[in-house]
């Protein structure tokens, strides 16, 4: 296997293109801070090392994590860990190298950084194992995906403020209410396997309402961002945008028709998180 042949193979096994759902607020959560404490280059390319090599772990953690799952699962037989591509072992190395890059990064980003490095980790690995024992496994993955603007703002200020927590609970409600979404596929599965996700224990309808309701209480938090940090109408032009192309992702999933959960998950939501950006750079 060739070297970029492994590269495309490790970005399957993460989903690394997946990404593109909570940079955009990470750097909005930069973009906000600067104002204030001017960052320069090297935080930004550090920020976005450390939130990969994160989100690398993370992931890394989950697919050895679920192994059993994911190979019982004909939605998820297909991803390397599972046909053999990338044997457990050699997760087992990426998510050790990824933990690592990602506390180094963090010591250079500051001391308290490095502090809070271990137990944002901890908190990123063990999200997946809340899907064995609660329905609220969604809005624990929201609440470790949720951390990134806080964190972001930690360490370009060295200190935290209110006010970046309405990003983050913003972001926190976003993943939660998709991931409910994404989760509908697997229904059947989820029961039959005794995994505790919303539609598997509420059913599609109720379900498919509660991402709703997680979805009007981003915008929301999006809306008081605006107030929070002084930003310019333009900002609200980029949030109505967001806010018709959620309404468009909920009416593109429908309880008696999954088949564009996909198309929601992944080009809607990478859509409005590049939006989210922009609309914070245009209303500064």
């Amino acid at each position: 296997m060739t070297l970029i042949s492994k590269i495309r193979t490790y970005g399957r096994l993460i989903k690394f293109s997946h990404t593109v759902f909570a940079l955009p607020f990470a750097l909005a959560a930069l973009l906000l801070a600067n104002r204030n404490h001017p960052a320069h280059l090297g935080t930004l390319a550090l920020i976005i090392v450390g939130m990969a090599s994160a989100r690398s772990a993370a992931m890394g953690f989950n697919r050895l994590a679920d192994y059993r799952y994911d190979s019982l699962n004909p939605r998820t037989a297909n991803r390397p860990h599972v046909t053999g591509e990338v044997d457990l072992f050699s997760v087992l190395v990426f998510i050790l190298f990824s933990g690592l890059v990602f506390v180094g990064t963090a010591a250079l980003l500051g001391r308290l950084c490095l502090l809070l490095s271990a137990p944002v980790l901890v908190i990123l690995l063990l999200y997946s194992f809340t899907k064995r024992f609660t329905t609220l496994c969604h809005l624990a993955l929201g609440f470790a995906i949720g951390l990134a603007p806080a964190a972001v703002w930690v360490a370009v200020s060295g200190s935290l403020d209110w006010r970046i927590l309405l990003l983050s609970f913003a972001l926190m409600t976003y993943i939660a209410g998709f991931d409910i979404l994404y989760a509908c596929q697997d229904i059947e599965f989820d029961r039959e396997h005794n995994l505790f996700s919303v539609p598997a224990c509420w059913g599609a309808s109720r379900a498919l309402l509660f991402s709703t309701a997680l979805h009007v209480l981003t915008l929301a938090f999006l809306f008081l961002v605006y107030f929070a940090f002084g930003l310019d109408w333009i900002y609200l032009l980029f949030l109505l945008v967001i806010a018709i192309l959620i309404f468009t992702e909920h009416k593109l999933v429908r309880p008696d028709c999954l088949d564009n959960v996909n198309i929601a998950f992944f080009h809607v939501n990478s859509a409005i998180s590049i939006l989210l950006f922009l609309g914070v750079l245009a209303g500064r």
